[in-house]
């Protein structure tokens, strides 16, 4: 994506099956564990870098001493600094002599972060700000162990104000902040309840204090809390969450939106984000690594027993397209073969608009997430060029006119020519900065490579999506121009972006979504403009009063138009004024079929179809529409 939006958080959770002991003899460390969430969040890295946070549960803890750690930071590369700064302290402590490493027992005594049980987080803030008070994971205190509850995620919520509205009507005094303190908030109640129900009837059976411990770190059920709690969640969440007495559960939302994974085996479970970065910490084989159950939790005791455990039934699985395309790492084997179709599902129009010359056409790549998709379309473009090379050759041998330069110039001549043209110059991250100083840092984020395009060349880049369309005309095409192709084609891997996101990516506000603005500016200029107020009105009766099937009235908008009608006036919007350079400039959109033949699995396109999988995302769409209609700026959730 060569414009940048906040999107998808990162969880990671590590839990040791074995005394500490055992790691020590076999990895040579007492912080095995704690080495392990490291690495599981390094290679999710790309997941956030507006903050990072770590936890540590001990077992087993003598009364009167500390069993819960958390650590977090928003600076420039949290996860370096909390993993540096929380090793220096262990080495110190070593140094003095107060930790002996051939002995666990001495480093679970006196450094915070050698225990059994570990969760880590990732940070893109899409809300509450970028201070430390946003970062996960969040912490609920108690005196009780079971009462204790610190909790991570990947996931909004599209309802938090009811949620918010449900937490007063009990009594609470919840702060407004993010959906990630609505939901502590809604499970720190709930596991209330289910503590106090227990207490009341161990205290009513003249259970000892100490039993009544005992008894209530083993009954507590994390699942019953979870399914009283998420009953009236609507959004897309993967969440992870550990208790003061050693359980831990990690949850998915019943549509599956948002992704999770893991495995276990004799020594650990563990749980991330993302596939590959388990097989590559864990050594697995890619079939070893399950998904989280969509609807379900994994629950594991303290006991050691782990269990998945159905929270709400599941809905139609609808897995977010965009973790494929952009967001997810692309080793991943799955997410390789998906990237390398989406670029191959480009060849026919890239071929329609180069005429099939490819000897005049040089191909490149815009950001470095792109290569892959490049690499499919290279190939299918080699694919096709062979076909042709081939029906030329038979039917040169069944008219017998097969000679030595006719095989010379269909093998060495019109083969697809690939180079690295765009550079990412300046680490900027323009998503972050305010709205009235992106457009000049989005400029200067990237530069071209002089000398590869050569004159009479068309140029083809293949970008991963286009949102907003702001670096586009402000920075890629006119750089571009410098090296004066006679084309240049933009090629989306992603099909239009026409509708808001509301469960974990940052882009709910339409109007700035280069497909709407060409939408609108169609309407206005065909003698349609009148429509563009009665969708608002539609909306608004939607939102005051919903129906029984929930309705997206934006899609009204785009109806009039076919998609390559709105592709090029997406064109016209973007190309900067000629300043010299006559040539031509045409964007490309991948098709909703080809998007749903290479990514069969993942069917949550309501990015770009508009239909969403939970009533909460028809209620923002519509929303959304009210906002820009109004003018009013913001989230539409």
């Amino acid at each position: 994506m060569s414009e940048f939006i906040t999107h998808e958080c990162g969880i990671a959770l590590v839990r040791l099956k074995k005394p500490l002991a055992y790691y020590q003899e076999k990895y040579g460390t007492p912080l095995w564990g704690f080495h392990q969430l490291f690495l599981l969040m390094e290679k999710q890295h790309n997941r956030g870098q507006d903050g990072a946070g770590v936890a540590c549960v001990k077992f087993d803890v003598p009364a009167g001493e500390p069993y819960m750690f958390r650590e977090r930071n928003v600076e420039t590369n949290p996860l370096d600094r909390i993993f540096q700064a929380l090793l220096a302290r262990y080495h110190g402590l070593v140094g003095e002599g107060a930790i002996h490493p051939e002995f666990p027992d001495t480093a679970k005594q006196r450094f915070d972060f050698c225990g059994e049980l570990y969760l880590g987080h990732l940070r893109y803030g899409t809300s509450g700000g970028y201070n430390l008070s946003a970062c996960h994971p969040f912490f609920r205190r108690s005196s009780w162990p079971t009462r204790n509850l610190m909790l991570a995620g990947n996931f909004n919520l599209t309802n938090t104000a009811e949620l918010n509205d449900s937490l007063i009507a009990i009594g609470q005094h919840p702060i407004f902040a993010t959906d990630t303190q609505a939901i502590l908030e809604r499970i720190g109640f709930c596991l209330d309840d289910e503590h106090e129900r227990l207490y009341r009837a161990m205290r009513d059976a003249g259970l000892s204090g100490a039993e009544i411990t005992r008894r209530l770190n083993a009954e507590i059920d994390p699942a019953r809390v979870l399914r009283t709690a998420a009953a009236n969640w609507d959004g897309g969440y993967s969440l992870a969450g550990v208790l003061g007495n050693g359980d831990a559960f990690v949850a998915r939302d019943p549509s599956g939106i948002r992704p999770c994974h893991w495995f276990e085996n004799d020594e650990v479970a563990a749980f991330a984000s993302e596939r590959a970065p388990l097989c590559t910490v864990f050594d697995l084989e890619a079939a070893a690594v399950r998904e989280v159950e969509p609807g379900c939790a994994v629950i594991l005791k303290k006991s050691g027993a782990v269990a998945t455990e159905r929270l709400k039934p599941a809905l139609p699985k609808t897995q977010c397209t965009f973790e494929r395309i952009y967001f997810s790492r692309g080793n991943d084997a799955d997410i390789y073969r998906e990237r390398k179709a989406l670029g191959a599902g480009l060849a026919g129009p890239i071929w329609k608009s180069i005429n099939g010359n490819l000897a005049k056409t040089v191909f490149s790549f815009i950001p470095n997430t792109a290569e892959v998709a490049f690499f499919g379309l290279m190939s299918e473009l080699r694919f096709r060029r062979r076909a042709e090379v081939k029906q030329t050759l038979l039917d040169a041998a069944r008219a017998g006119t097969i000679t030595e330069a006719l095989v010379d110039d269909l093998i060495l001549n019109n083969w697809p020519r690939g180079e690295k043209v765009v550079t990412k110059d300046v680490k900027l991250r323009t998503f972050i900065s305010q709205e009235k100083s992106r457009n000049n840092l989005a400029s200067h984020v990237y530069d071209v490579t002089y000398g590869v395009v050569e004159p009479g060349d068309s140029l083809v880049c293949v970008d991963d999506s286009i949102v907003r369309g702001t670096t586009l005309r402000r920075s890629i095409l006119r750089i571009l121009k410098r090296l004066n192709p006679v084309k240049i084609v933009i090629a989306s891997t992603a099909p239009q972006i026409r509708y808001p996101d509301c469960y974990g990516i940052d882009m709910s506000e339409i109007g700035k979504f280069i497909a709407f603005e060409a939408a609108i500016t169609l309407l206005k200029e065909r003698g349609q403009g009148a429509l563009i107020e009665e969708v608002y009105h539609l909306c608004r009766a939607e939102l005051r009063n919903p129906g029984p099937e929930p309705v997206n009235h934006v899609r009204k908008i785009y109806e009039p138009f076919t998609a390559d009608e709105i592709s090029q006036k997406i064109t016209q919007l973007v190309s900067p004024k000629p300043n010299g350079w006559t040539g031509e400039i045409e964007i490309i959109f991948q098709s909703i079929e080809h998007l749903h033949a290479a990514l069969p699995h993942h069917t949550g396109d309501w990015f770009f179809t508009g239909k969403y999988p939970t009533p909460g995302g028809y209620r923002v769409v519509n929303q959304a529409y009210v906002n820009y209609f109004e003018k009013a700026e913001g989230r539409s959730y």
